[in-house]
């Protein structure tokens, strides 16, 4: 093993002993209260009144494992239509091996693409904590001996595995979808988005793009935070290997699918081998997920979604845990919009398998931790093929066949993961260098201040967005209002940059996943509305944000900083999208670095 990596590995165990022993101890007692055989006839007899007769006969006589079905499926969202008859599909593949099933909860799955730049947003994050929550409502009966998790995209997943830790003494199987077939070059969507910007496509134009981008059931093809979701699953062994990238409606999709029934039964407490995943994902498998989101250049908001997972299992995973790796793991990957690829063609490269094993031989990742394919992350690094119309796995090329998507680790594109942590008198926050230009990665320049992304747009229409300038868009974080994306801001970043302009941004909420080009500073904490250094600086004062060494800070001391008065801006809530309902969480949600989540005692 790499020595930081196991640095960084033994001190956040060593940071969590407290928390984590109190999180095994209670998945100690969960595990064991005994779930069928405890319940009274009455209450029985109410799980057991809509199952057929063969079905009944197996959960009371108790022997075999009986398995929830948790589903984000809906056809507003193209990456969650294909899951529609997922469930019983699995069904039959349980039955095959024993076990029986119900569907237990569906959770809600709103797309991030549909609400970016309208108040909708303002829900997105809050989502996670609420899927945790609802998969918890349907695992609270208390009837199951494991689960099988059907979600892909942004909230969603990182939702699904917080509510899945709570039950941590159940064996977990995520199972998903796959993406889209390849349509409009993610470059070239991004280059008319800027044109429109511009006002030099019509709208029509703009859509016929976007149609032409997302045009069939499956995820997104870009590599933003639903693809690296998918990534992350892979290397924290939560999924069948190889699972990630397959397209749905295939026949490999299918055998896949079936093979996660078959896992999970195997898993249980009545299988060859029991496999809780509180117990699963440990340290080992946590580091796992940053270096694999470092090594990939994946989505900046994942830095709120593993600090996140991590406490829902024990850990504190912090943001120096993410700078310390990103100075030893290197950039493998250029997927969009960290280059030209889209994930299908990460996935025909060689895609996760091809890059865990350039990883792993250069021991930058664990690989004696627990997965639910019964072996090592070794057998990540082989991809699924259908042999005789069975499933196996077969080994990968020696070499990438397509150096300007993977590389080995001895020639990365660069030598450091991209993902950097930036502190100073302003405070803590994050930027990925992995898609914009090292010209482009310090800069000291007066500060232009927005407390909305639609005040930004109106200034940038009207032109008044002139010279070098950091664009302060503050009011953004979790207290404030949920912490929306801010991706509509990146097209006009992109053009002031394009036309000669020393630009960047700094903001206390996030960008897409997907943002790339145009430096930007995210998820500064503490948030302006929490009473951060944020709230106090003023339009023009001097900011100097530098990604190589870290720095970030106004150019004012601390005597004139506590002279300034806090800045309060708050709009008012639109109606129309249920924000007022979300107040609880806006008072409870905790800080950026510890995950931005409501569900979590400090």
């Amino acid at each position: 093993m790499h020595p930081i990596v196991e640095q960084v590995t033994a001190a956040l165990e060593q940071r969590s002993m407290v928390r984590r022993t109190r999180y095994l101890q209670r998945l100690q007692e969960a595990a064991g209260r005994s779930s069928r055989q405890s319940l009274g006839c009455s209450n029985l007899a109410h799980a057991l009144a809509a199952q057929p007769d063969d079905a009944r006969l197996i959960m009371k006589q108790g022997g075999s494992p009986h398995i929830a079905i948790i589903s984000s499926y809906n056809d507003l969202l193209s990456a969650h239509a294909p899951l529609r008859d997922y469930p019983e599909r699995l069904k039959v593949a349980l039955a095959r091996a024993g076990a029986t099933a119900q569907f237990a909860a569906g959770v809600p799955a709103m797309c991030d693409g549909i609400t970016q730049g309208e108040a909708g947003m303002q829900l997105s994050l809050f989502s996670r904590d609420l899927i945790a929550q609802a998969a918890a409502i349907g695992l609270t009966h208390g009837i199951f001996d494991g689960a099988l998790y059907l979600g892909v995209c942004d909230k969603i997943l990182p939702g699904l595995l917080i509510g899945a830790l709570h039950f941590g003494h159940l064996p977990a199987v995520f199972v998903p979808a796959g993406p889209m077939q390849s349509g409009l070059p993610n470059k070239e969507k991004a280059a008319i988005r800027q044109r429109y910007a511009r006002g030099e496509v019509s709208r029509e134009e703009l859509l016929a793009a976007e149609l032409a981008a997302y045009h069939q059931a499956g995820t997104c093809t870009f590599y933003g935070t639903a693809n690296t979701n998918q990534l992350l699953m892979e290397v924290m062994g939560l999924h069948v290997p190889g699972s990630a990238f397959v397209h749905p409606f295939t026949p490999l999709r299918d055998a896949l699918t079936d093979e996660a029934a078959r896992r999970v039964a195997s898993n249980s407490r009545q299988g060859e081998r029991y496999l809780p995943v509180g117990q699963q994902i440990d340290a080992r498998a946590l580091i796992n997920a940053v270096v694999a989101l470092l090594a990939s250049g994946g989505s900046t908001n994942h830095t709120l979604h593993l600090p996140a997972i991590a406490r829902a299992a024990g850990y504190e995973l912090n943001w120096a845990d993410f700078a310390a790796l990103s100075r030893v793991v290197p950039l493998l990957a250029r997927v969009y919009p960290n280059g030209a690829a889209d994930v299908n063609q990460f996935q025909a490269a060689g895609g996760p398998a091809w890059l865990f094993r350039e990883l792993l031989d250069a021991g930058l990742l664990h690989d004696d931790v627990a997965t639910v394919s019964g072996q090592g992350l070794r057998a990540y690094t082989r991809e699924p093929w259908l042999q005789d119309d069975a499933l196996a796995w077969r080994e990968l090329p020696l070499q990438s066949p397509a150096l300007d998507i993977l590389r080995p680790a001895a020639e990365p594109f660069a030598e450091e993961g991209g993902l950097v942590l930036l502190e100073g008198n302003l405070g803590r926050a994050v930027a990925k260098t992995s898609a914009v230009d090292p010209a482009f990665w310090s800069i000291r320049a007066q500060a232009r201040i927005f407390d909305s992304e639609a005040a930004v747009q109106a200034a940038y229409s009207a032109g008044e967005l002139n010279g070098d300038l950091v664009l302060v868009v503050r009011f953004q974080g979790p207290q404030a209002n949920g912490m929306p994306e801010l991706h509509k801001l990146m097209p006009l970043l992109a053009n002031l940059q394009q036309a000669g302009q020393r630009v960047a941004l700094i903001t206390d909420g996030r960008m897409s996943g997907a943002s790339g080009q145009v430096l930007c500073v995210l998820h500064l904490t503490p948030e302006a509305a929490a009473g951060g250094t944020l709230a106090r600086i003023e339009e023009g004062d001097w900011l100097v944000l530098d990604a190589q060494q870290g720095v970030l800070r106004v150019e004012l001391d601390d005597q004139q900083l506590a002279a300034r008065a806090l800045s309060m801006a708050s709009a008012p809530l639109e109606v129309g999208y249920g924000l007022a309902m979300f107040a609880g969480q806006r008072r409870l949600v905790g800080s950026a670095e510890q995950g931005a989540s409501s569900l979590f005692e400090e």
